[in-house]
């Protein structure tokens, strides 16, 4: 798959293979914000996901972590 192929669905699907549930993937997230909120945005962006979207995993995994 070339790096252009990669995108959301692709990563999700990945962690779902090594067993990571809904629930985990978005702690992974919350502490993915948490620490390193400006390389959360840059890979959120790599993922082709829309900036609304962006925004709104962004918001929500701030809130939920702290």
């Amino acid at each position: 798959m070339a790096a252009d192929e990669f995108n959301v669905e692709s990563w999700t699907e990945m962690f779902s293979e090594i067993g990571l549930d809904e629930a985990t993937m978005h702690r992974w997230h919350a502490i993915f914000e948490s620490k390193w909120p400006e390389a959360h945005q840059s890979f959120l962006e790599w993922l082709n996901i829309p900036k609304n979207d962006v925004d709104r995993i962004r918001k929500s995994s701030r809130e939920d972590w702290g």
